[in-house]
């Protein structure tokens, strides 16, 4: 099973990655955490402690061993499907039986994309995706700046996070709409911070033709876990906790 989620900044797509992540790897499945997005949170959401924070080195950042596998330094020019059958084992983080992966940032120059570090995280990313047969969540930055036509195929479900608000409503629509322009047809909603009925009736009226796969309410015990180092899991009141295992087993059951 391959998800890509994403949303608008904000609204939770790191804690709904991380949810499905932990209960996945609870359930006994070999889970593969990619934080795909430059603004990294992935970590502390699985509750990784900050003290071993220091020991996942983002993937973009070795840039000798980027250097080496895209043959870069040789007057400009480098491999455009560089080896990364190695990266994911070698450079994978284990928490509570959750690999995570940091991609980290690309530093562009210009807004051009062409650069041996994105060509080395995509190859990354097409590996995960096309090649290993394990869970795969991607937590994505509000594009799809890693996800090109050949990954997309290898995508099961591309799910965009929205919370109750005009500009996060307006993000699921880019996302759909660039997602359909890669290939994958389908777009789910996780609607996320439900506070009363008039959220609902919000979400009713403006994504009414999006599939929801689940409505999380809005606890303050999910910001008290962020606040206090936990994982996004951990503690919470029992219809909370039953979402986000609604929600992986509604996944299991669609895409596995």
């Amino acid at each position: 099973m391959k998800i890509a989620i994403t949303g608008k900044g904000g609204v939770g797509k790191t804690t709904i990655a991380a949810a499905i992540s932990l209960i996945l790897a609870e359930k006994g499945y070999r889970v593969f955490a990619i934080d795909a997005d430059p603004d990294s949170n992935l970590a502390s959401a699985l509750g990784i402690p900050c003290s071993a924070h220091n020991k996942i080195v983002p993937i973009s950042c070795e840039k000798q061993l980027i250097e080496q596998r895209t043959n870069s330094p040789q007057g400009g020019m480098f491999k455009l499907n560089p080896d990364v059958s190695d990266i994911v084992d070698k450079f994978a983080f284990c928490h509570r039986g959750v690999n995570l992966l940091m991609l980290g940032a690309v530093q562009k120059g210009g807004g051009g994309c062409a650069c041996p570090e994105n060509a080395f995280l995509r190859s990354l990313v097409q590996e995960l995706v096309l090649r290993r047969n394990e869970c795969v969540i991607l937590d994505m930055e509000a594009g799809i700046e890693h996800l090109g036509r050949a990954t997309a195929r290898g995508v099961d479900a591309f799910i965009a996070v929205a919370e109750p608000g005009v500009r996060s409503i307006e993000t699921v629509r880019r996302i759909s709409h660039m997602a359909v322009q890669i290939g994958i047809s389908k777009t789910y909603v996780v609607l996320n911070g439900i506070r009363n009925d008039d959220d609902r009736k919000f979400f009713q009226s403006y994504l009414s033709e999006f599939e929801v796969l689940a409505e999380v309410p809005y606890h303050e015990s999910i910001r008290a876990n962020d606040r206090d180092g936990r994982s996004v899991i951990d503690d919470l009141p029992k219809d909370i906790r039953s979402c986000f295992d609604d929600l992986a087993v509604k996944l299991l059951t669609k895409f596995s």
